[in-house]
């Protein structure tokens, strides 16, 4: 665990942090990005940090990527490249600076590294977990296996290198239907996520679905009963759910899709109103490209996501703390899953 007291006495010897209207009035670009979520105040008490990360990254030759989950000071702040865990990975693959900083959880990380073997990838916080990535293992697999002899495993990238490594391809959220329609088997494992499994298993009829009884604790939380309230409470709003959420959830959703499809979706119906049921961050992202669209009711926030701060990645780029490591073994296992389903991505897709 960081020792915030130290990280910020050592950030102090070498940076004026102090809020700053000059500093906000000089970085006004970057603030007419996020200026609809953050007030003119929480500004100036960002800017130093960002100014001082973004002057940083280019003495450290380093890119961040950041999930869409991210706050919008990191979001739109920081940022390098943003996306899902799908358009993370394909990016990882295509980076060219020394250093990775992943602004995300710890499984994101390890993709990176994963991919990236020789760069350096540092996490703002190791504990920076995932509920879903905790909740399977290797020996997970295995008993899945023996469960269904001969079945492809297909595993969430919200999971450890070692899981990765012990399964036959990855997915995301915005391409499981994809990944699992076009393997050549009748019946497919999918971990750990069971919601997504079970979503994804009503958009492919065709083949069997079996899964393992894992959950995200954001997406869980919400119930059909939720979006009927809301309906009637809000008529009109469009309501649009990540496939993490429980099968009923999706069902009284307008629409389904990873956190890139929602942002697609959004962008192309620029709905009056939209409730997006999925982590707190997503509509303060994408509310600045979209004034037009009022994001309206509730949502639940992700722990994890909310440990990476702007402090924290000042602090890690400063120290070149919070590097990544994957065992050489396991990261080549892993990585001929991730490649697979990023090699199948592009042939699907073309």
């Amino acid at each position: 665990m960081l020792d915030q007291i130290a990280l910020r006495a050592e950030l102090a010897d070498h940076y004026d942090l102090s809020p700053s209207t000059d500093i906000a009035k000089a970085n006004a670009d970057i603030y007419a990005r996020m200026d609809r979520v953050v007030t003119p105040p929480d500004w100036a008490v960002y800017a130093p940090y960002v100014a001082a990360i973004n002057k940083l990254k280019k003495e450290r030759n380093a890119v961040i990527l950041a999930h869409n989950y991210m706050t919008p000071e990191i979001y739109h702040g920081i940022a390098d490249v943003v996306g899902d865990s799908l358009q993370l990975a394909i990016e990882a693959t295509k980076v060219e600076a020394d250093v990775i900083v992943q602004c995300g959880v710890h499984f994101m990380a390890e993709t990176s590294k994963i991919l990236n073997p020789s760069k350096t990838v540092l996490i703002p916080d190791m504990d920076a977990g995932c509920s879903l990535a905790e909740s399977i293992t290797p020996a997970g697999i295995a008993e899945m296996r023996a469960k269904y002899p001969g079945a492809p495993v297909v595993t969430y990238v919200n999971t450890t290198a070692e899981v990765k490594a012990a399964s036959d391809i990855c997915c995301t959220s915005s391409n499981a239907v994809q990944i699992v329609r076009g393997l050549d088997a009748d019946t497919v494992i999918m971990t750990p996520d069971k919601y997504l499994a079970q979503n994804i298993a009503q958009q492919v009829p065709e083949k069997r679905i079996v899964w393992w009884d894992g959950s995200c604790i954001v997406h869980e939380q919400y119930t059909a009963r939720d979006l009927k309230d809301f309906r009637e409470w809000n008529p009109g709003t469009r309501i649009i759910a990540h496939p993490e959420c429980p099968p009923d959830v999706v069902a009284e959703a307008d629409f389904s899709g990873s956190t890139s499809g929602i942002i697609d979706y959004v962008t192309r119906e620029r709905p009056e109103k939209a409730m997006l049921v999925t982590e707190c961050s997503m509509a303060s992202n994408i509310s600045d490209a979209l004034p037009d669209v009022d994001f309206v009711g509730p949502c639940n926030m992700c722990p994890y996501m909310k440990k990476i701060t702007l402090e924290k990645v000042l602090w890690s780029l400063h120290t070149m703390q919070g590097a990544v490591e994957v065992d050489p073994a396991v990261a080549d296992r892993a990585r001929i899953a991730v490649q697979r389903m990023i090699d199948l991505s592009a042939k699907l897709a073309g």
